[in-house]
């Protein structure tokens, strides 16, 4: 491959990721999940531990945003953890599939799970100075993805649809990469179901 090619080509991004649910059917409830989606634009291996899911931008978020609906679509408080990175130095092209279009595969099952949620998420734009601008440029863009913010200590928290929430956190991975941020990470908690009440 030409580097003028490569400089085109989408970076990878990689997120490990693991879902938890409450319940004493949860390895039913996490495999049956997992087997729902399509993860034919992704290269995906899950261990002991958790799930790694590694590709194109869009194609690890509708992957990992399919699993844990429909885990939750089960009733059960579904709590989904996980953290996003593009651009990692150590990273290397081996374990990964980079699909050539953005195309989802997961849109259909997305679409007919109403599901409210709440997160957190932290973003840490690596190898540059200014690094609180484009933070809160980000928390600030999250408002516009029909989602309400709420700042608190070293993350912040987002209430809604759980489809806007993953829609919001998509764009902001997907603009510090289009600003040209050498290496983002991304922390993200999700949960659904939840008996606790908001606060």
């Amino acid at each position: 491959m030409s580097e003028e090619k490569k400089q085109d080509s989408p970076r990878i991004a990689g997120c490990s990721f693991s879902i938890y649910p409450m319940s004493d059917n949860f390895v039913d409830l996490i495999l049956s999940s997992i087997d729902k989606a399509d993860t034919s634009k992704v290269w995906m291996k899950t261990d002991e531990v958790s799930t790694i899911v590694r590709g194109r931008i869009p194609h690890i978020f509708d992957v990992t945003q399919a699993i844990f609906l429909e885990a939750s679509r089960s009733g059960k408080h579904v709590v989904y953890s996980s953290t996003f990175s593009v651009g990692c130095p150590g990273d290397t092209e081996g374990h990964v599939f980079m699909a050539e279009d953005d195309v989802t595969m997961n849109s259909s099952l997305i679409d007919e799970i109403d599901q409210d949620a709440s997160a957190k998420f932290a973003l840490y734009p690596m190898g540059g100075g200014n690094y609180m601008e484009p933070i809160y440029e980000q928390i600030q863009a999250m408002k516009s993805h029909n989602v309400e913010v709420e700042l608190t200590h070293y993350e912040t928290k987002l209430f809604g649809k759980a489809q806007d929430i993953f829609r919001g956190l998509q764009s902001v991975l997907q603009a510090m990469e289009d600003a040209g941020s050498p290496h983002t990470v991304m922390t993200v908690t999700v949960s659904a179901n939840s008996p606790s009440k908001r606060s």
